[in-house]
């Protein structure tokens, strides 16, 4: 079952080697149920790369792992397992004083402005932070460009002496990803950037994103649940549920033929715009499984209607669909039920 064609991708600005490279990333917490010590397992051997000026989506439910991989990506969670290179330098074996001055490169911006931004310092305080701690520049070059920063997104240099709880939600993120962008980094991570925004706000947001990717070369991780904004903003998909991806590729390839049984649930519960489109859905059955006490073999197996016997013995390996398209699902991708499957083509 396809869904309708994606419209066109953004042109990716950027080419040749990933500035961003993340490899087995493991991320597993300790927690207590029923008086018994577990592990819960957030993220489960994940791999991606980013290139300069590239958006790379991530998606999937809540509790898919998704704001888990940006918190160890940036090191706000210390990764259980796995590496993270942000160019040559591997960001799990630094010290602190050398991961501080890795985040000029890599800056992250968060869902929820209210609780990201310092509610006791002013917006220029805030802005003028990042450019204190990773440049160099002088008190009158740090004003000059604080109130270039708020003139570029949109906002003007009355703002800066006001506080956040002054400002409204948009403008609070704008401040956000303005401080994000101060040191000029090469990479940023966007949580959900406008999940708490009204639809027209996050029309703006996402055009402020375009344009700095276009104008700065900056590649994005954008976190999301919302695939009408995905479908707009990313170059490339990976989709996970509980801690694993499932199914990866261009906008094009994976929304327009949705190949794993769980994308093809997202997709067609995802609303549309078109008024009075008939659109069928393609439905999972029962509750998401505990990331305590995962299935064994398929994770999407108990709920799938494609599901057979043996899904529930092994954990499917991703499976190439087409060009740069895979999916970990061998019943859908060849036919046949997991037998070991094969790696990706290269």
């Amino acid at each position: 079952m396809s869904a309708p064609a994606a419209a066109s991708a953004p042109e990716v600005a950027g080419s040749g080697s990933p500035i961003l490279t993340v490899s087995g990333l493991r991320k597993e917490f300790k927690v207590r149920s029923r008086g018994l010590s577990k592990t819960l397992t957030a993220i489960d051997g994940l791999d991606f790369s980013i290139s300069r000026g590239e958006t790379v989506a991530l998606v999937g439910e809540s509790g898919s792992g998704k704001s888990t991989v940006a918190r160890c990506v940036a090191r706000l969670l210390e990764p259980t397992a796995g590496d993270v290179r942000l160019g040559d330098v591997s960001l799990p074996g630094l010290g602190w004083r050398e991961l501080s001055a890795a985040y000029a490169d890599l800056q992250m911006v968060f869902q929820d402005p209210n609780s990201s931004l310092n509610p006791r310092m002013t917006v220029r305080a805030i802005l003028s932070e990042p450019l204190i701690l990773h440049t160099e520049l002088d008190a009158a070059a740090r004003a000059a460009r604080v109130s270039e920063l708020i003139e570029s997104v949109g906002m003007t240099e009355q703002h800066l002496g006001r506080y956040p709880a002054q400002l409204s939600g948009g403008q609070r993120q704008r401040v956000g990803i303005a401080r994000a962008l101060a040191a000029d980094p090469k990479v940023i991570l966007l949580d959900e950037p406008t999940a708490s925004l009204d639809v027209s706000v996050r029309g703006q947001i996402l055009d402020l994103l375009r344009r700095f990717q276009r104008e700065r070369d900056i590649g994005y991780l954008f976190i999301s649940h919302d695939l009408q904004v995905v479908r707009k903003i990313a170059h490339r998909v990976l989709v996970m549920y509980l801690g694993v991806v499932v199914e990866q590729g261009t906008v094009e390839e994976v929304f327009g033929n949705p190949t794993h049984p769980y994308t093809r649930a997202l997709l067609s519960a995802a609303p549309t715009v078109e008024y009075g489109r008939a659109k069928s859905r393609f439905l999972l059955s029962g509750e998401i499984p505990s990331p305590i006490d995962l299935p064994r073999g398929c994770r999407l197996a108990t709920r799938c209607p494609l599901a057979q016997e043996s899904c529930r013995d092994q954990d499917p390996p991703l499976l190439r669909v087409e060009n740069t398209h895979d999916a970990a699902c061998p019943v859908v991708v060849t036919g046949a039920p997991p037998a070991g499957g094969h790696p990706p083509a290269a």
